[in-house]
């Protein structure tokens, strides 16, 4: 085995390292998912009268707040690194 680092694998679409890539959708899915969809859950929950619903899905916006966060960042450092070409 050898101690060399390897070429990062690049996606054949994009021609991005995978691990950018990947960074890149999962923006994308938790994204869509929080700005789209997670408000939706609560209107319905709300309309239901389920306020432990909405606790629970204002809960995950939450956390899905914090990941866009980590990705963000995560993202920063792809191109500080010059890892976006």
């Amino acid at each position: 085995m050898s101690n060399q680092m390897s070429t990062p694998n690049k996606n054949e679409s994009t021609r991005l390292a995978n691990s950018t890539y990947n960074i890149i959708r999962a923006l994308e899915k938790d994204a869509d998912f929080l700005y789209s969809t997670v408000d939706q859950y609560v209107k319905d929950a709300e309309a239901d009268n389920r306020p432990d619903l909405v606790g629970v899905w204002n809960a995950i916006r939450q956390d899905k707040e914090h990941h866009l966060q980590m990705l963000r960042e995560a993202l920063a450092g792809e191109a500080r690194k010059d890892n976006l070409k």
